[in-house]
C-alpha cells in the first residue's frame, strides 16, 4: 500500500518503512507525526483519489532526524560595476520514517 502526501507545499509518495526528506518540522527525535493531507491511497487492488483529499485517512511517521542540508552558494556579479556579492544558505530539514498508511 502507498499513499500520496502533502507536507510543507510538497507532495511525497510514501509507503509503509520508507524514510523521506521534508521540510522542517518543529517536533523532537523521536516523536511520532501524523499527516492527515492524504491526496490519495492506492494498493494492488484499489486507488483511491481524494478531491482534493481522501476523508479519514492519514499517515503515521517517527522523527528520525532533524538536520540541514548541503550549503548552496548565491553569487550576484555585475561587471564592470565593482559590484559582487557571495551569500550561502543551509536549508532545514526533517527526515520522517513512515510507520503506518490508514484508509
Amino acid at each position: 500500500m502507498y499513499a500520496v502526501i502533502q507536507t510543507g507545499g510538497k507532495q511525497y509518495r510514501v509507503a509503509k518503512g520508507d524514510s523521506i526528506q521534508v521540510e522542517k518540522l518543529l517536533l523532537e527525535e523521536g516523536e511520532k507525526v501524523t499527516f492527515d493531507h492524504v491526496l490519495m491511497v492506492g494498493s494492488e487492488k484499489e486507488t483511491v483519489i481524494g478531491n482534493p483529499t481522501v476523508a479519514k485517512a492519514h499517515v503515521s511517521g517517527e522523527v528520525e532526524l532533524q538536520g540541514r542540508g548541503k550549503k548552496i552558494i548565491s553569487f550576484k556579479f555585475k561587471r564592470r560595476k565593482g559590484f559582487a556579492k557571495k551569500i550561502g544558505h543551509r536549508q532545514p530539514f526533517t527526515t520522517v520514517k513512515i510507520t503506518e498508511i490508514k484508509l
